[in-house]
């Protein structure tokens, strides 16, 4: 059901795409500035939340951030921690992995760097937070159309109404309608790969340790979840991960044990199987007037160093404190200069992790044999570099560079 007032009313910000990152920029900005006038629009009804059967890691910047907004407590008692990391390099018919690098240690005391969450319970606890603190949800509804003039956008919602705000973001994905619409430009191209997602059930308990598997066709991560299980990120090329989620399961289950090995015992699939194509995508520019990119619309990483998601959490809490502090100051936050902040401020970061990325993933997903022993060394003096690992850590968890406020838990 929709949400439909005056269409004369100006919002301060509309944001379309419902997802963790539109969802948790409302929020921090309706908490941190109570008078600001946010809307979300969302092509989901709020049931349909509750049908994302996916897990992800949320790094312990963006459980700062959730835990001041007043979102990670509502499940914090189903988050699975996660106390180590190891990494392996072999090829697919070694029945050996040799562990190659390490990571166990908190960023502080009592701190993981990391923890696996359900997806439906972090997005339906951001959007009932939000709702509840004042951000107007406009469901299911999305945006067909905007033309922005000098001091404000105009916005057509596939339900027939207008709505006139000062700035608009575009989370919606990265296949994003609007920042084509925008007229802005990407980066990208295929690695002929798709990650092949779903949960498994195994025997004995993980300990809260997570594996990335580098396999000839790409990565294959194990990831802890409550309980018994764990969920599968498994990268593969194209053909083979299509044949492997649309054959039988007995093709499947045996693919799935030769990869993930008996050291947790037997393992069953434990729910459905899906695949997406991997690719990079990264946006040429992240504003326009009126107009600003956040997430999967500014930027798709390859899934190798599971950063997308929290790329899109810095994003939230670097916009919102851009808008929030600029407000303050009694500026337009919907101007170009003050949104040319936010893009000086994500553009180079996101770049930066891109290309990370798809080093990596050239890198490790090959059979050539004197790559991998170089990898390998590689891997091997890091590991014996205690001062290097901690660093490492640290940005796996978020905590590196230019922070916003919000990823260290304190308020804008």
């Amino acid at each position: 059901m929709s949400i439909i007032r005056k269409d004369d009313e100006v919002l301060d910000v509309l944001v379309a795409g419902g997802g963790y990152v539109g969802l948790s920029l409302a929020l921090a900005l309706k908490v941190s500035d109570p008078a600001i006038k946010v809307a979300v629009v969302d092509m989901r009804p709020r049931a349909a939340i509750e049908k994302d059967l996916r897990c992800s890691a949320i790094a312990s910047a963006a459980e700062r951030m959730l835990t001041h907004l007043g979102v990670w407590q509502q499940f914090a008692d189903r988050a699975q921690p996660i106390n180590e990391m190891i990494i392996t390099d072999s090829k697919l018919r070694d029945t050996v992995r040799p562990v190659f690098l390490t990571f166990s240690g908190e960023v502080a005391p009592g701190e993981p760097f990391a923890h696996m969450v359900a997806n439906s319970d972090m997005v339906g606890a951001l959007h009932d937070t939000a709702a509840a603190a004042g951000v107007e949800i406009i469901s299911p509804e999305g945006v067909t159309f905007f033309e922005a003039d000098g001091e404000s956008v105009s916005i057509e919602l596939s339900g027939g109404t207008t709505r006139t705000a000062r700035l608009l973001v575009a989370a919606d994905g990265v296949r994003s309608r609007l920042r084509d619409l925008a007229g802005i430009n990407t980066v990208r191209w295929s690695y002929g790969q798709s990650g092949i997602v779903c949960t498994v059930e195994h025997e004995r308990p993980h300990e809260g340790r997570a594996e990335e598997h580098f396999l000839p066709a790409g990565p294959f991560a194990i990831l802890p979840l409550t309980g018994n299980r764990s969920s599968l990120v498994w990268a593969e090329r194209t053909s083979v991960a299509d044949t492997l989620v649309k054959g039988d399961d007995f093709t499947f289950d045996l693919e799935l044990e030769r990869r993930f090995g008996y050291h947790l015992g037997e393992v069953k699939v434990a729910g459905p199987r899906h695949a997406y194509p991997l690719g990079l995508t990264l946006a040429r520019d992240f504003v326009k007037p009126r107009f600003a990119l956040a997430g999967d619309a500014a930027h798709g990483i390859h899934p190798i160093s599971g950063q997308g998601l929290n790329l899109g959490f810095r994003d939230a809490a670097a916009l919102a404190e851009v808008i929030v502090e600029a407000r303050r100051y009694g500026q337009d936050a919907g101007a170009f200069d003050v949104l040319e902040k936010y893009q000086r401020w994500r553009r180079y970061d996101t770049f930066q992790m891109g290309v990370v990325t798809d080093v990596l993933n050239r890198l490790f997903s090959n059979e050539s044999d004197v790559l991998r022993a170089a990898r390998d060394f590689g891997l091997g003096v890091v590991d014996r570099l205690p001062g290097l690992k901690q660093m490492f850590i640290r940005e796996a968890a978020g905590l590196t560079g230019t922070v916003p406020r919000l990823l260290t838990g304190e308020a804008i």
